[in-house]
């Protein structure tokens, strides 16, 4: 199924399913630009015989394919298909593809969770292939990048879990906080809440305006507290309160917790993450901007303390749309297919 480019080199075939939304497009955006793909097919039942760049503009000279109906038949003939669709979508699909040869990475909820009760608790559906949900690997290559690398199937994480997960793990690994009292005060850009339209996504309706929501219970919360218990190997304590603020992307996570021992929190972040490509631990004292990571695969980290306090507090940030998304899934389809890690994600955020 390799096919070859112009210059030579064999290229894989990739398939995008529900290419419309912030996630779809931007995931495009980085796979046109990536040396060792094709983009064999983008998907979408709304916009079927659609030019991609007549949708999107941006994308002009860079995309020459139309958006087509879902067919598996087609899929199946690719090397690896990405959904960066609605949670319940792949997971009516992935099984045909599976047993196809077709390696898949859901950018959706559906193989993210590892009991099917829990799913279909918090998703409102029963899950189609709860067979699957055991073998799925969770894409935070950060934590678990030889799995993915061994990996047909990859639950790529959510935003909101991508930033609060990299800000704890250091600490959870090394047991070095009380994993009972984990508090995550968390914020997004609107783009997180997807391209449909919504009158509370209006620009009317955020702007100028700040609001917490999903306070008594948000879908990531079970996807956050699951990922730190398996880091921790202990139950955790999590409270999670996301909140939308007027911007287009970005994430920024603080988050408290109580040290259970003296240690160097700054050295200790610096050598965890002193092999990752994509994390980036700033000088102690540091504060992260959403801003220095827009449109880029990384996360940076940051450190403090208040005086006469025993809280430690980390500041996490990422672009949700890649890093908590598209950039993610990409950073895992090279560590699936044996490329580089890096390999079309080396982006420097533009200012202003």
């Amino acid at each position: 199924m390799l096919v070859e480019n112009p210059e030579g080199r064999n290229l894989v075939k990739i398939g995008v399913v529900g290419g419309t939304g912030y996630t779809g497009v931007e995931l495009i955006r980085l796979l046109a630009l990536h040396p060792k793909v094709e983009l064999s097919l983008i998907t979408s039942r709304g916009e079927a015989g659609t030019r991609v760049d007549n949708l999107f503009p941006n994308l002009r000279g860079a995309v020459d394919l139309h958006f087509e109906e879902p067919d598996l038949a087609r899929l199946k003939a690719c090397d690896l298909v990405f959904f960066a669709t609605p949670n319940g979508i792949a997971m009516t699909q992935v099984p045909e593809l599976l047993d196809a040869g077709v390696r898949v990475i859901d950018l959706a909820a559906d193989f993210r969770l590892k009991s099917a009760e829990t799913w279909a608790k918090w998703y409102g559906q029963p899950h189609a292939c709860p067979h699957l949900l055991e073998e799925a690997v969770y894409g935070l290559p950060e934590i678990n990048r030889e799995a993915i690398r061994n990996s047909r199937l990859v639950a790529n994480p959510g935003c909101y879990p991508t930033a609060v997960q990299l800000g704890l793990a250091p600490l959870l690994v090394n047991h070095l906080i009380d994993p009972a009292r984990v508090i995550a005060d968390v914020k997004s850009g609107v783009s997180g809440a997807g391209r449909g339209a919504n009158v509370q996504t209006l620009l009317c309706e955020t702007t100028e305006s700040f609001k917490a929501y999903g306070v008594s219970g948000h879908r990531h919360h079970p996807e956050i507290r699951q990922g730190l218990e398996v880091m921790g190997g202990n139950p955790v304590g999590l409270t999670f309160v996301p909140h939308l603020v007027p911007m287009v992307r970005g994430i920024e996570a603080t988050l408290y917790v109580e040290p259970c021992e003296s240690f160097d929190p700054q050295a200790v972040f610096e050598a965890h993450y002193s092999e990752e490509p994509f994390v980036d631990v700033m000088p102690a004292g540091s504060l992260p901007e959403t801003r220095t990571v827009k449109t880029t695969n990384l996360c940076r980290l940051a450190l403090h303390r208040q005086p006469d306090s025993n809280h430690l507090i980390i500041v996490s940030v990422i672009d949700n749309l890649v890093k908590g998304a598209a950039g993610q899934a990409i950073q895992n389809m090279n560590l699936m297919l044996g490329f580089a890690e890096g390999e079309g994600l080396t982006a420097i955020a533009p200012l202003p």
